[in-house]
């Protein structure tokens, strides 16, 4: 069973994405809370996955997601909003989060999105995808990318590719012949080495050095 917690300030919405969520024979909603309970509530339900209103007027969402960030065995965790221009998206990447998502995501894809984050995956609404690209591609030139993708063994770096195609640790090890836990291994040194807080710096670090045109790996 995937663990889910839902933090947002509005019931409606945590009653909604519960339903839903509850109605996956492999997912169970741990809890559902608004953002001044959030860290008591990942203390004490300890899921899988937390979906995060980015904005709550009891506590800052970013808040929230630097303290989940900070204990031994955090969550993973996708940021939500009611907006497609949220100038909070590159924040909360940079702090680690894992995905981006609006409120209004088709209910038949949030179980599958919420699969993907728990098997080591990067979910973006397609809405603020380029939002995201734009800026964390225009923040710095191909050959500064490029230099730092050099950091990386081979090995590593066919990874990296793997992970800015979107594929999920379970895929990558299929694809690679290797176990999953190598492959968490793998990604959490290439975040190292990289200097980024989660996949999606990575994968965004990897477009802009051109990796995914050389097919490299």
């Amino acid at each position: 069973m995937i663990r889910v917690l839902v933090v947002d300030d509005e019931a409606l919405i945590r009653t909604g994405f519960q339903h839903i969520l509850d109605a996956a024979d492999d997912i169970e909603v741990v809890a559902a809370v608004p953002g001044g309970r959030a860290l008591t509530a990942v203390r004490e339900a300890g899921p899988d996955v937390v979906l995060l209103d980015i904005r709550m007027p009891d506590v800052d969402g970013l808040t929230v997601l630097a303290e989940l960030r900070r204990l031994p065995h955090p969550p993973v965790v996708a940021m939500l909003t009611t907006f497609d221009m949220d100038e909070y998206v590159e924040t909360a990447l940079r702090s680690g989060a894992a995905g981006f998502l609006l409120k209004d995501t088709d209910p038949e894809e949030l179980p599958f999105l919420v699969r993907a984050l728990a098997d080591g995956g990067t979910v973006l609404s397609s809405k603020v995808t380029r939002t995201v690209v734009d800026g964390f591609l225009g923040a710095g030139s191909q050959e500064a990318a490029a230099h730092t993708i050099e950091r990386l063994t081979d090995r590593e770096r066919h990874v990296l590719l793997l992970v800015a195609e979107g594929l999920s640790n379970g895929d990558i090890a299929t694809r690679m012949h290797l176990s999953t836990g190598t492959v968490k291994d793998h990604v959490s040194a290439i975040l190292t080495k990289l200097g980024v807080g989660g996949r999606v710096q990575a994968a965004l670090l990897a477009q802009r050095a051109g990796l995914l045109e050389k097919g490299e790996g």
